[in-house]
């Protein structure tokens, strides 16, 4: 019993120090997304369902909910935003070429009708990302009128 004890104590100290530490935040301008924005014109609501069920992983500018300031959960989120980041970056779209910029949109639009994105564990915490039916339509008829200039625009093979 002893060394039971001996062990949640240093296992809570540790714990405590780990507090001090975290990974880097990705705490860029949310001006970043305007690039891409701009250049698919979203109408409002389909706007609003980008930044509430994709902008936190897929851009420079999180919205950190209170818990990530609890060590290890917060190097959890950290590598979430990362890979999300490391597939579709809208804060990186102007430096995507217009083939990749179309490519984007299908892979977007592809994830949300499987309801695969955005991720069951980022739905958990953000109620308001859950995309119902008609959020999903809405975003995959956006897609499609956005990726016709893209489509216009490839270069010849």
């Amino acid at each position: 019993m002893k060394i039971l004890k001996k062990l949640l104590l240093f296992l809570l100290v540790i714990f405590i120090i780990a507090q001090f530490f975290g990974p880097e935040k990705n705490e860029g301008d949310i001006a970043s997304v305007n690039t891409f924005l701009t250049e698919t014109n979203p109408p409002e609501d389909v706007t609003q369902i980008l930044k509430n069920a994709c902008f936190d992983c897929h851009s420079d500018h999180t919205r950190y909910p209170w818990y990530n300031n609890i060590t290890p959960v917060n190097y959890w989120l950290a590598e979430h935003v990362e890979d999300g980041k490391k597939h579709f970056d809208v804060s990186k779209w102007s430096s995507y070429s217009d083939k990749k910029k179309d490519h984007k949109l299908e892979e977007l639009a592809e994830e949300v009708e499987r309801k695969s994105m955005p991720l069951e564990s980022y739905t958990w915490a953000h109620s308001d990302a859950k995309l119902s039916q008609e959020q999903i339509d809405a975003v995959i008829k956006w897609v499609e009128m956005a990726r016709i200039k893209y489509v216009f625009m490839k270069e010849p093979q």
